[in-house]
């Protein structure tokens, strides 16, 4: 059982009646009914809930957290990223989804401005799958379609990607990394760019079915752990070590 913590700021849901059209109960319900017998054990988290809904026991106990924002990432608190970052970096397997780029964890995990650019007129994607044999890409096509979605285009600044699994490309004419992995410690990281709140892009079979994936990859090897700091000789000093 693979212990799935889904964290979702939950603000668009409460005030834009046009996406509380389409995910009425927040976006972390859809994805958790639609991860719902998989092998999880899922949770949810939202911003307003005390430290964020993350705190030291739910992140212990999280194989995997999955991560939506977009309006309010200057609401989470540096401690609660901190937080996030060193159980990535302690092993923990992160999801970061569509406009989630922006977020705290993520900019701190890359390193870089993560910025891009963008347009919202529900314009076609889609999405390459350019690395079939990667296990993220198990089961998928070798396209996915999705009619309306948000334009995310080039330049997309985040470090060259340990690995790249799909790519977009949209109506207007740009292209996108959509689906890239990074390894942070023990940690593994999968940014999936789809899920604008206006659209019902996480109802899709296909677009689920690519985070469930993404999850199994995460997941951390049991019994990992990584030592620094000072260390004893693991032979003694001086001895020659045998042809």
């Amino acid at each position: 059982m693979i212990n799935v913590t889904i964290w979702n700021e939950f603000v668009h849901e409460k005030i834009h009646d046009e996406v509380k059209a389409v995910y009425p109960e927040g976006i972390h319900t859809v994805l958790a009914e639609g991860l719902q017998g998989s092998g999880y054990a899922i949770t949810t988290a939202t911003l307003d809930q005390p430290e964020h809904g993350l705190t030291e026991e739910v992140l212990n106990t999280t194989d995997v957290l999955i991560w939506w924002g977009h309006m309010a990432h200057d609401r989470v608190s540096d401690e609660i990223t901190a937080r996030v970052v060193k159980r990535v970096q302690e092993g923990m397997g992160l999801i970061v989804l569509h406009s989630g780029h922006f977020s705290k964890p993520f900019k701190a995990l890359m390193g870089t401005s993560c910025d891009l650019k963008w347009r919202e007129v529900g314009e076609q994607e889609i999405l390459w799958n350019v690395n079939p044999s990667h296990p993220i890409a198990e089961g998928i096509d070798a396209k996915i379609i999705l009619e309306h979605e948000e334009m995310y285009g080039e330049y997309f600044d985040i470090p060259t990607p340990d690995e790249l699994v799909f790519i977009s490309n949209f109506e207007g004419g740009e292209v996108f990394r959509s689906g890239c992995t990074f390894r942070r410690g023990l940690g593994k990281i999968f940014y999936f760019r789809p899920g604008h709140e206006t659209y019902p892009t996480y109802y899709q079979p296909e677009i689920i079915k690519v985070i469930s994936n993404g999850v199994k990859w995460a997941n951390p090897a049991s019994g990992n752990t990584l030592q620094f700091g000072n260390m004893q000789p693991v032979r003694a000093l001086g001895e020659v070590p045998m042809a």
